[in-house]
């Protein structure tokens, strides 16, 4: 496997058991939740599949299990199928690691990729990241995910685009 590299990090304290973390990062019914109405499929093991599905069941994202320790830490590599323009993008890991903290937890997502990814193709993760783990964190400490509306950062879409398979 190439030699992944961090690329973005977002640390997020959540005032809930490590294992509710876990089940709302692995469970298809709780992604909806927070997800833009995306549902994970994980197969829970190493080696296992993860696909991420749009609400209309078309696959999002897709990739390979290569760490799984519940409650604990969670990787899997994430390619984009689709928009078919972000398939030209190599796969990246994606990683979450659990940490008690208190009555809360600690928990860290990485990003992390095998090449030089220009800043505007970055951007898109480092602004959608931290609102999935927002709404994340809002639905399990008040029971309701807030309905962030995104847009792709300016200049993310072209610099995907110019990029040749």
């Amino acid at each position: 496997m190439a030699k992944f590299k961090p690329k973005t990090v977002y640390v997020i304290f959540i005032a809930a058991p490590a294992d509710k973390v876990w089940q709302a990062l692995t469970s298809t019914e709780f992604t909806k939740k927070y997800f833009w109405e995306r549902s994970v499929e994980i197969e829970p093991k190493v080696g296992g599949s993860f696909t991420l599905r749009l609400p209309d069941g078309r696959v999002n994202v897709r990739g390979k299990v290569t760490e799984y320790d519940p409650p604990r830490k969670l990787t899997y590599t994430w390619h984009v199928e689709w928009p078919e323009d972000f398939s030209k993008l190599p796969e990246c890991l994606v990683s979450y690691e659990i940490v008690p903290a208190g009555d809360a937890v600690r928990l860290t997502m990485t990003e992390s990729h095998s090449w030089d990814v220009p800043e505007a193709i970055l951007s898109g993760g480092r602004v959608g990241w931290p609102a999935v783990l927002s709404a994340l964190k809002s639905l399990l400490e008040t029971g309701k995910a807030p309905a962030i509306k995104m847009e792709p950062p300016l200049g993310m879409i072209d610099a995907i685009r110019k990029l040749k398979r």
